[in-house]
């Protein structure tokens, strides 16, 4: 749109000058107005400079040679005419700056305290398992949820384990001796897994923890919950977690800790086996175990690689180690445990969500395949132990390959 300014001397009344500029009809008007356009050659120029218009200089020396010959009209209105040109053109600028100034900054948001939060679902189903004490391979059904958050200052991992045994690790309906031995229906089993992390790094405020592939070092506590029948166990830790970097945005975890655990046996209770106080049974049931230590290590990594077309494959792990921790049966006189160690080296993960819908849709849903090996089943000890020889000979071994699922919600 072209926008036309009008200016009137006071001694040439009839004379009138239009400039075709864009905005600037109330600059010429508050001139106009104002009756300011007595302005000599010399003068305009000299205003324009304490304006700051260095970007024009070129062009307001021109228009002053102009305004000088332009004599036909005179001095004054050639004067201001020369001034308006000008101002408008450094309108111009003005507008123009102010259309490339940045957006005013705005004030910095709150960091979430969480920093990441991860629920998942899983099913898997395990042919193979073994039960100390139990003569047949167990079925199990397993049913978890996991979540994981990392905040400010460390991480936060909860596992609940749902196992469902089949008929072959039988439910007792009574733990009295005259009831019988067998049930209807399988074993459940409730296993909870607690650790949470403080990282040095993040509360100090350093980088002091991270030399080569040392990533972090961290404080960690945590502990298990097991439910099973007449049998529950609950175990304490806390140490280290050491975490590297491993290739294709690998991490691995090495933790050595203090373990203390303490369970209960309705079948260590002299009113269900019978025997003598003290000596081969217990009058509560509650096993004390002296403390140990233990060292748990997990890993994760893309396969990344493989050919692009193939990068929706992952590895993940885990071996745990946890030392004697006195007789199976302690306080009684019985069977010294011995080191339980309880891994699944690998699991191999195909990435279907990332590979159907796309890389906005990664670990969205997992199917995976796993192997297991777990040797003297909770401190059993399999080459020693009552509860693992004779009829239940292997079953504080367990060895399996198992699938599962993972829905990430």
């Amino acid at each position: 749109m072209a926008v036309f300014a009008f200016t009137v001397h006071p001694d040439e009344k009839d004379v009138r000058v239009a400039i075709s500029k864009q905005n600037f009809l109330l600059s010429a008007l508050l001139w106009a107005s104002t009756g300011l356009f007595l302005i000599q050659p010399g003068r305009t120029i000299a205003s324009l400079a304490s304006r700051g218009v260095t970007w024009t200089p070129t062009c307001a020396l021109d228009l002053a040679a102009v305004a000088v010959r332009v004599k036909s009209v005179g001095r004054q209105l050639a004067a201001s005419i020369l001034f308006l040109a000008v101002m408008a053109l450094a309108n111009v600028a003005g507008a123009q700056d102010t259309r490339n100034m940045p957006d005013e900054a705005k004030p910095p948001q709150a960091a979430p305290f969480f920093l990441l939060v991860d629920n998942r679902g899983t099913f898997a189903y395990q042919s193979t398992a073994t039960q100390p004490g139990v003569t047949s391979k167990t079925a199990k059904q397993i049913f978890e949820f996991s979540h994981l958050d990392i905040w400010r200052y460390g991480t936060n991992l909860v596992l609940v384990d749902l196992l469902k045994s089949d008929q072959a690790d039988a439910v007792a309906p009574s733990l009295s001796p005259s009831a019988p031995t067998t049930g209807i229906a399988g074993t459940t089993e409730i296993y909870g897994f607690f650790r949470s992390t403080l990282g040095f790094n993040e509360i100090l405020g350093t980088t002091t923890f991270s030399k080569g592939p040392l990533h972090d070092v961290s404080l960690l506590i945590g502990g298990d919950a097991d439910k099973e029948d007449g049998f529950s166990r609950l175990d304490g830790v806390a140490g280290l977690q050491l975490t590297f970097d491993l290739p294709y945005k690998g991490l691995l975890n090495v933790s050595p800790l203090y373990s203390k655990e303490a369970d209960h046996s309705a079948y260590a209770r002299c009113d269900v086996v019978g025997g003598i106080p003290g000596v081969s049974c217990l009058t509560d049931g509650k096993l004390a175990y002296r403390s140990t230590w233990a060292i748990e290590t997990s890993y994760s990594m893309d396969l990344n690689f493989l050919p692009a077309k193939l990068q929706y494959f992952s590895v993940l792990g885990r071996a745990n180690l946890y030392g004697p921790k006195g007789g199976e049966n302690s306080p009684l006189p019985s069977t010294p445990t011995k080191t339980e160690i309880d891994t699944e080296p690998v699991r191999l993960i195909f990435d279907s969500g990332k590979a159907f819908w796309g890389s906005k849709q990664t670990h969205r849903l997992d199917v995976w395949v796993a192997y297991r090996y777990w040797e003297n089943k909770y401190g059993f000890d399999h080459n020693a132990s009552s509860v693992c020889m004779g009829l239940g000979a292997g079953s504080c071994v367990e060895k399996a390959f198992y699938p599962g699922i993972t829905v990430k919600f």
